[in-house]
């Protein structure tokens, strides 16, 4: 049975339906904690997260410096709190233009159909084509002072493809359902449609997708900086704390310069799928009923 209840009704009820799941509402005060604790970076250290000290090179945990120094004899704790900044604000970034467009483009599709929807996915289909993580490191190979803007930039345009078509495939179902075809009888234009009753019954999935989304894009900056093709090696980032994980003598002897950042990543990356979990059970199995 298709829902006939107001879509502000069961939003209200899917809050309290993820509240009450234990695992997505400890993930989410986990992802809070952290971005609160890169937020106040500032306030929390009083090292500069790029600054060399010849003195304090490679230095292991100690009361100075809790998480001890890498190579350049910068404190690790700092630049593990400043490249979360860098690593979550890329991810944002990239996940806002990729949710933007492709719902946009998807609503679109789905919604008029016909030659709107065929011109509309053939370009997903183009952009789908492109090989992902190739594209932006030849990019970033060309354009080697763009630093993170052309990251951002050529990973958001890459992405919308298949965020597009999941909003299309769910817009041609939530368009059928009987508050819209109420309000389209009571003659409520396109426009109204879309924006009061279309994309409220499509909230649950945008959430969901734009979670996955952010997780995935953490995941896409580590592996490019790591590989030296995401943020500029001078800048703090999780990917880059991971570069030091290149030397098996790193990896084995100066554990502190690597694995903190990897379990974060490890951490944020796990916790926004249990919220993801969370959000597809308080808002999409409410259509069951």
């Amino acid at each position: 049975m298709k829902p006939n209840h107001a879509p502000a009704s069961r939003i209200h009820v899917a809050v309290r339906q993820f509240a009450a799941s234990r695992p997505a509402a400890f993930a989410l005060l986990f992802l809070t904690a952290v971005i609160t604790f890169c937020l106040l970076a500032p306030w929390l250290t009083d090292y500069d997260p790029v600054k060399i000290s010849l003195r304090s090179l490679n230095r292991p945990p100690n009361a100075e410096h809790w998480l001890g120094t890498d190579n350049g004899g910068r404190d690790v704790l700092s630049r593990l709190l400043y490249g979360g900044r860098t690593t979550l604000w890329i991810s944002l970034c990239v996940s806002a233009m990729t949710a933007g467009a492709g719902t946009a483009i998807g609503v679109l599709a789905g919604y008029f159909g016909r030659t709107a929807d065929s011109l509309l996915m053939r370009a997903a289909d183009v952009v789908l084509s492109f090989p992902f993580l190739i594209i932006v490191i030849v990019v970033k190979s060309i354009y080697p002072d763009g630093g993170i803007p052309s990251l951002i930039w050529t990973a958001g345009l890459l992405g919308w493809g298949g965020f597009a078509r999941i909003i299309r495939a769910k817009t041609l179902a939530v368009k059928e359902y009987e508050y819209i075809l109420a309000a389209r009888s009571l003659g409520a234009g396109p426009l109204r449609i879309l924006t009061r009753h279309l994309l409220p019954g499509l909230s649950g999935l945008l959430i969901l997708n734009l979670m996955w989304t952010f997780a995935a894009m953490i995941g896409v900056e580590a592996s490019l900086s790591f590989l030296g093709f995401g943020v500029p090696a001078g800048q703090p980032s999780w990917g880059n704390m991971m570069a030091d994980a290149l030397s098996p003598e790193v990896i084995r002897d100066r554990w502190w310069l690597w694995l903190p950042a990897s379990l974060l990543i490890t951490g944020v990356i796990l916790s926004i799928h249990l919220i993801s979990e969370g959000i597809k059970k308080a808002f999409l199995v409410q259509e069951k009923y």
